[in-house]
């Protein structure tokens, strides 16, 4: 019993990991830009068509690499086609675009793959289960767990190690200071849009061989990542991380419980604890030109 509980735990642990790797992307998309990306979920259900359709020439290895590129390169095009007109304004106006992008995504992948639910067959080398002990986990789920951390890893020393990252960090903070020396934004504007949706096509790529994949998928996920974010507090990297594990740990325990049914509400109700306690989020930092 013991180890079906723990077992319970990692895989609310294993939702909150995907639930980050999205959540990463829209924080750092707003943070920079002060644009509300609703259409992030439908770059998530593209890495995972995207998948399908790669695999069978690149196998599964090569998707996980291809795949986020793609989208990232797909983000790039979007930020240079349509985010860079709403920057500085209202963020209501970049959320109704996004929206609409949201749904022409949609409705552009049940156009061309059809409304039917798809799978996406587990590489063979994945499958099975690791044993320690009298706890057993499934291979492939903890491989889901290494490639999210190794990602998120890798972005914090992109964000915190290199000249990049520090332009990166005082534009969100002060994007007029920024520009006094003569630096544009613009191009890492550009980037950012790419890595953060190049996230979610990741996010795409792992989660397609344990989940079916269907157009709508991005509309269910895009709603806890935004949870994840609320309750991190925009501008946070640690803070949308504490939050996707705090998520993640309520979802699994109340799984693990035999509260299932209520494991979704269970989340909702700890943000609307935490905008009460502190309205910013956990970690969330004063962004200056909202205020």
């Amino acid at each position: 019993m013991l180890g079906l509980f723990i077992a319970q735990v990692l895989n609310g642990l294993l939702d909150g990991t995907y639930y980050l790797l999205i959540a990463l992307g829209l924080s750092l998309i707003f943070s920079l830009g002060g644009i509300i990306n609703l259409a992030h979920g439908a770059f998530f259900a593209i890495g995972a068509y995207l998948a399908i359709v790669i695999t069978p020439y690149v196998g599964f290895f090569g998707a996980l690499v291809l795949v986020p590129l793609i989208v990232a390169g797909l983000g790039m095009l979007t930020e240079r086609t349509l985010f860079t007109r709403f920057y500085r304004i209202d963020p209501l106006y970049s959320l109704l675009l996004t929206f609409g992008l949201a749904m022409v995504i949609e409705q552009g992948l049940r156009w061309i793959f059809g409304a039917s639910p798809q799978n996406y067959n587990m590489p063979d080398i994945l499958r099975g289960q690791v044993f320690m002990g009298d706890f057993i986990y499934s291979r492939y789920r903890l491989f889901l767990i290494a490639v999210a951390v190794t990602a998120v890893a890798a972005l914090w020393v992109l964000l915190n190690k290199t000249s990049f990252g520090r332009i990166v960090r005082a534009g969100v903070q002060n994007p007029e200071i920024v520009g006094s020396p003569g630096i544009s934004l613009r191009p890492y504007l550009s980037a950012i849009a790419g890595i953060a949706i190049g996230l979610a096509g990741l996010a795409g790529v792992l989660l397609s061989p344990i989940h079916t994949v269907h157009p709508a998928m991005g509309a269910e996920i895009i709603v806890l990542a935004f949870v994840v974010v609320v309750i991190g507090g925009l501008g946070s990297f640690w803070g949308v991380i504490l939050a996707a594990v705090l998520v993640g740990l309520t979802k699994g325990l109340f799984v693990a419980v035999g509260w299932s049914t209520w494991s979704t509400a269970a989340i909702f109700l700890l943000m609307f604890v935490v905008l009460l306690v502190r309205p910013r989020g956990l970690l969330g930092e004063r962004i200056l030109r909202f205020e």
